[in-house]
């Protein structure tokens, strides 16, 4: 086990959501030397800005979290630069990583690499058995490299490299842009301003059918960290919570606790993405003890609440 307090920790992505949430819980547990540069200052798709980034920091252990990522909107509109970037900071990373014998590499994938018709619960064994959900193939596809690479380094180079297969993710502090953002903040916006607007009704992608399966930010974080100091096998590993529902089912859920009354309209001409999402989350507990914690509604309720925070002061002027 490694004793993450005294070690020298990069986050790439730290300034993101989930990267946000992760710093402050490492923050929590005591570690004082964590770094988390900046995409103005590092730019992951050039190698030398990783290079550079490295002798700066000098880590013993990086967490690879930048990603080029979004909704099933921001991935239709950007297959090439998904895949790409994704793949080549991932590449680089690792590569450098490798030459320079850090202590551990812990590597974010996703779910998007599943296959699109995957047995439920999902089983990290299912993950080459099909071809990801077109819409987000190509990330999905980027990300599923960086495992190939992390497994192939642990084999020839006797690299500590591990794999983590996050859920979707949600919770205070996620992106709330409608064009880039995630099923639930985006529901959550939709109604908000629905409510304010006095409209009678919100119109949604798909036809509600498909479930997901979201963990709570927080979580996520404190899956990371237990990963980072107890995992060390070359096989992938899901983080997710368990549970599962529609985005029918949730859209309900988002429009009852927001007080959005009005119709919700669903267009059918858009697509509803993967049929079906929800891990098998056994591996995780039984190999470093994580277990989600946050109840699902508890959950929406803190990320509900932050967003109206977070936007009221521009309501007031």
């Amino acid at each position: 086990m490694i004793d993450l307090s005294e070690t020298r920790i990069l986050v790439t992505g730290g300034a993101g959501f989930l990267g946000h949430h992760l710093i402050a819980r490492l923050e929590k547990a005591g570690c004082r030397n964590i770094f988390a540069p900046r995409h103005s200052e590092y730019d992951l798709t050039s190698l030398d800005a990783v290079e550079r980034m490295f002798d700066v920091h000098q880590p013993e252990i990086v967490i690879h979290l930048a990603a080029a990522v979004g909704g099933i909107g921001a991935n239709r509109a950007n297959p090439g630069r998904f895949f790409y970037e994704n793949a080549i900071m991932g590449i680089q990373l690792i590569e450098v990583a490798r030459r320079r014998g850090l202590e551990k590499t812990v590597v974010l994938g996703t779910i998007c690499a599943y296959p699109n018709f995957t047995p439920v619960p999902f089983r990290e064994e299912e993950l080459w058995n099909g071809y990801p959900e077109e819409t987000n193939a190509p990330y999905g596809l980027a990300k599923k490299v960086l495992l190939v690479q992390c497994q192939s380094y642990r084999e020839q180079y006797g690299m500590n490299a591990i794999f983590l297969l996050p859920v979707n993710l949600y919770g205070p502090g996620d992106n709330f842009d409608l064009n880039s953002s995630h099923v639930i903040p985006a529901l959550i916006r939709k109604c908000h301003e629905a409510v304010e607007a006095g409209r009678e009704e919100i119109v949604l992608w798909g036809d509600g059918s498909p479930t997901r399966e979201f963990l709570y930010v927080e979580d996520a974080a404190e899956g990371i960290i237990l990963a980072t100091e107890q995992y060390d096998k070359a096989d992938p590993v899901n983080l997710g919570s368990g549970m599962e529902i529609s985005i029918r089912d949730l859209a309900t859920t988002i429009a009852e606790m927001t007080s959005f009354k009005g119709r919700i309209i669903w267009d059918t001409n858009q697509p509803s993405g993967q049929p079906r999402r929800r891990l098998d989350v056994s591996r995780a507990e039984r190999e470093f003890g994580f277990r989600a914690k946050t109840p699902f509604e508890v959950g929406l309720r803190k990320t509900i609440d932050w967003y109206i925070s977070s936007i009221q002061p521009k309501e007031t002027r």
